[in-house]
């Protein structure tokens, strides 16, 4: 029971961070693993758990739809469903202990994705110009990582669409929402089908990320983005420096 109320208290806080700036995987991950839960089982478990708040995000943001260099909402998600399919497959196959020593590396490429996105991006913007063909497979990309775990993906679409597009991030957030929750939804189908979920801790989970989730958009109004983001590096930075530890001290 006393595990339960914890992976709850981290679904509060992983919601509220989604709500705010994005990274609640880098709290529901670790609480699920501290509850027992294996690796594997704990990020499919994370991803169901994450969903529903997302579907929430896309639901607010749905007047906002737009292509992305000219490629049609319709088309991405299509692109999204199967590259999250491929990364959810992916994750079912691989053992725990493989996984726990990649983890490490998947929670560094998002924490980097967290801190460098918006300096990578404008400096690429000044080199490059990239059209609509390229588009649909870095999206695909995307979409396996997504569905492999996802920490942080929704900031490296922002990253990636801002150098293929060329827009203001802002105006990306609705399509944001949407692919993020088409990785995951293709992905979770997967994990419920092969019994990948821990729905005990998975249901606290949710139920606090909601909570988290409402209340975090009502605090991140009031903060000021730089604290919201000093915060969001910091449980990113320390929770990578602990599974670099977990997995190989």
């Amino acid at each position: 029971m006393t595990e339960l109320l914890l992976v709850a208290f981290a679904g509060v806080i992983a919601g509220a961070m989604n709500a705010m700036a994005g990274g609640g995987s880098f709290i529901s991950l670790p609480a699920l693993i501290a509850a027992g839960v294996p690796s594997t089982i704990a990020n499919a478990s994370s991803t169901v758990a994450l969903f529903p708040g997302g579907l929430a995000s896309v639901w607010a943001y749905r007047d906002g739809l737009r292509p992305i260099a000219s490629v049609p909402v319709r088309t991405m998600a299509a692109v999204t469903v199967t590259g999250g399919l491929i990364g959810g497959l992916l994750l079912i196959l691989t053992p725990s202990r493989a996984f726990d020593l990649i983890l490490p590396w998947l929670l560094l490429t998002a924490t980097l994705a967290i801190i460098f996105a918006r300096q990578i991006g404008e400096a690429l913007r000044r080199r490059f110009t990239l059209g609509a063909p390229v588009v649909l497979g870095v999206q695909f990309v995307l979409g396996l990582y997504g569905g492999y775990f996802g920490g942080a993906v929704g900031l490296m679409m922002l990253a990636a669409w801002g150098l293929l597009d060329g827009a203001d991030p802002k105006s990306l957030n609705p399509p944001r929402t949407l692919m993020t929750s088409a990785a995951n939804s293709a992905a979770i189908l997967l994990f419920i089908v092969a019994g990948m979920v821990a729905w005990g801790p998975a249901l606290a989970l949710l139920l606090g990320a909601l909570a988290g989730g409402y209340g975090g958009a009502l605090v991140g109004r009031r903060l000021p983005a730089g604290v919201v983001r000093g915060f969001t590096i910091f449980i990113t930075a320390t929770t990578t420096l602990v599974f670099f530890y977990r997995a190989f001290a």
